[in-house]
């Protein structure tokens, strides 16, 4: 048997810490390992007390005393850059996600997600999916859409390659997109790999971001 997904969860309201512990508590692969209600008290850890206890992914809320999620993003990526991090807030505020996204999160999912949406949402992260509400994704693609680079990008992605990265932009999971291509999940993961290394990014969301700000995907 795999070991659990260890899960460190950056959050400053106790009842809500306690919550997610209950639903991560109801699955044998995922396991919260670590909380904090900062991010400083989570950055300090990292760098100091880590060593073989690093977590697999980090649970991140955006609004926390101190040092914000927004902020902390970048510092997390520096300190445990191998480390994938997955914004879950209240805030649906298009900036949010826009910005989250932009600074290296590998997911964005609201508190108001079920419960099998954030465990399905944690496991994609390790299958190379997209977690993000899809309200949230529809912000990301509208806002980005609506304010392209003027980059010359034309012709980085073969047409197959923008087919699945268009519906990745959509919201859809690997086997979804399988099935809408009428192709297998590892040819999936063969386009997604290379359309990450000739995009220079290192995830889904990412890919979705700079596809549409370098105007790759049409408006």
């Amino acid at each position: 048997m795999n070991s659990p997904i260890r899960v460190m969860l950056v959050e400053d309201h106790p009842e809500y810490r306690e919550s997610v512990a209950l639903v991560l508590g109801t699955t044998p692969d995922i396991r919260l390992a670590h909380q904090f209600g900062t991010a400083d008290q989570a950055l300090h850890f990292l760098q100091h007390d880590a060593a073989d206890h690093r977590p697999d992914l980090i649970l991140l809320d955006l609004h926390l005393p101190g040092l914000s999620g927004i902020d902390a993003l970048p510092r997390f990526s520096e300190c445990s850059p191998t480390t994938p991090i997955i914004v879950l807030t209240q805030s649906d505020r298009e900036a949010d996600v826009v910005n989250a996204i932009a600074r290296g999160a590998s997911g964005y999912l609201l508190k108001s997600s079920t419960s099998t949406q954030l465990l399905n949402g944690i496991r994609g992260v390790f299958n190379d999916e997209a977690p993000i509400d899809p309200k949230m994704a529809r912000y990301l693609v509208e806002t980005l859409r609506n304010k392209p680079n003027t980059a010359d990008m034309e012709g980085v992605l073969s047409e197959r390659e923008l087919d699945v990265l268009s519906l990745l932009g959509e919201g859809l999971v690997k086997k979804e997109i399988a099935l809408r291509l009428e192709i297998s999940t590892h040819t999936v993961d063969n386009y997604m790999r290379r359309i990450y290394e000739k995009l220079q990014v290192p995830n889904a969301p990412s890919a979705i971001y700079k596809a549409y700000k370098t105007g790759i995907l049409p408006k």
